[in-house]
């Protein structure tokens, strides 16, 4: 991979001294109305394509850094969600608890519960006759 970076840096290298050979002819840019620079034609495509190149890498700095900030608040509402779900998962526990305390102290359930376990024993060996 190191190849072939060095190639294509080499190939972009030479192909811009080619190009600068190539034009030089004076190119004059009217800035403002009152402000005017002439310059060779490759000197004045060479800056445009450095501005675009360090607009380029600005707008990718500042995206980088927006994904970063949008990662950070998400990972706080994950860790929030899930101190939220501990608590739930401890309310229904306490509740769980609550209900079979109080399912224990009704006389008629343990007496049902009873009747059902007699019954499901006679169901079972009646089958196996």
């Amino acid at each position: 991979m190191r190849q072939v970076n060095f190639v294509l840096i080499f190939v972009f290298g030479l192909s811009t001294v080619f190009f600068t050979l190539e034009n030089t002819a004076p190119t004059t840019v009217h800035v403002l109305p009152w402000l005017q620079y002439t310059t060779p034609l490759a000197a004045l495509l060479l800056m445009a394509a450095g501005i675009g190149a360090t607009s380029a890498w600005l707008f990718a700095a500042w995206s980088g850094m927006l994904n970063s900030v949008e990662r950070f608040s998400q990972a706080s509402e994950f860790d929030a969600q899930q101190v939220r779900i501990q608590e739930l998962e401890t309310d229904l526990n306490r509740y769980r608890a609550t209900v079979e305390t109080q399912l224990g102290l009704l006389p008629s359930a343990s007496q049902n519960d009873q009747s059902e376990t007699e019954a499901t024993v006679q169901i079972s060996e009646s089958e196996l006759t």
